[in-house]
């Protein structure tokens, strides 16, 4: 293992918002990170500013809709670590703002479900084997959002709520399969966070976005699994 740290994360989606502070976070608690990011230029951009830091920070470039991009892009993480501790589901997009279901386009609906739901999966299936050989036991944290918790659903962004609640159901499920492998596997409702995503006008930091996700990768209970999570909470699915 080439890194000088003991514990390892990759966060997806991390060269900006709430993955780039989630990084943040955890390089501060000494964690080597790996920045994944689609485009190389700005992962890179971020991997540089948090060495700057004092911290040790490696871009990898992933795209989650890509099988191919997925696996190259654990080659190059087991060119520097033996292991990963925390892998953060952070990748997403958001397409639908101000869509109706009734004339819900299915091209955007399937670009929606290949980035927040398939690209999930695959990308823990890819990290497994590095997960399971974590010495204390893995955690893996998937960042959904309030809008796809069923109990009060309502007809915003009807291609981004259903992934999210497809995404929790991803959560469940791997939960489910690796509960004797001492892995975690929870999902987390940031809140409406000030980011590219979330816009100016939303309620929330970035900093406070990350922190119940940096809290569930760090200081958790490693039992506490296949739950949705807000402010360090469990809320309804």
């Amino acid at each position: 293992m080439n890194t000088n740290h003991q514990r390892t994360a990759l966060i997806t989606g991390a060269n900006k918002g709430i993955g780039k502070e989630i990084a943040r976070k955890l390089a501060q608690k000494g964690f080597a990170v790996f920045i994944g990011s689609r485009d190389m230029a700005k992962g890179r951009e971020t991997s540089e500013e948090l060495c700057r830091e004092g911290y040790e920070a490696t871009c990898i470039q992933i795209d989650v809709t890509d099988p191919v991009s997925i696996k190259n892009a654990f080659g190059t993480l087991s060119q520097k670590a033996s292991h990963l501790d925390v892998l953060v589901n952070n990748a997403a997009v958001l397409e639908d703002h101000g869509e109706d279901i009734i004339k819900l386009n299915v091209e955007m609906l399937e670009r929606t479900f290949a980035a927040n739901v398939a690209g999930p999966i695959l990308v823990t299936q890819d990290a497994l084997p590095y997960l399971l050989k974590a010495p204390h036991g893995a955690r893996i944290i998937n960042v959904s959002s309030g809008a796809g918790a069923l109990n009060d659903m309502q007809t915003y962004a009807p291609a981004y709520s259903i992934s999210k609640t497809a995404l929790n159901a991803v959560t469940r499920q791997f939960s489910a399969a690796l509960q004797d492998k001492n892995v975690a596997v929870n999902c987390v409702d940031p809140g409406w966070v000030r980011t590219d995503m979330g816009g100016s006008n939303a309620t929330r930091s970035v900093e406070k976005g990350a922190e119940t996700i940096v809290w569930l990768a760090t200081d958790a209970p490693q039992t506490e699994t296949g739950k949705f999570w807000h402010d360090k909470q469990e809320v309804e699915w």
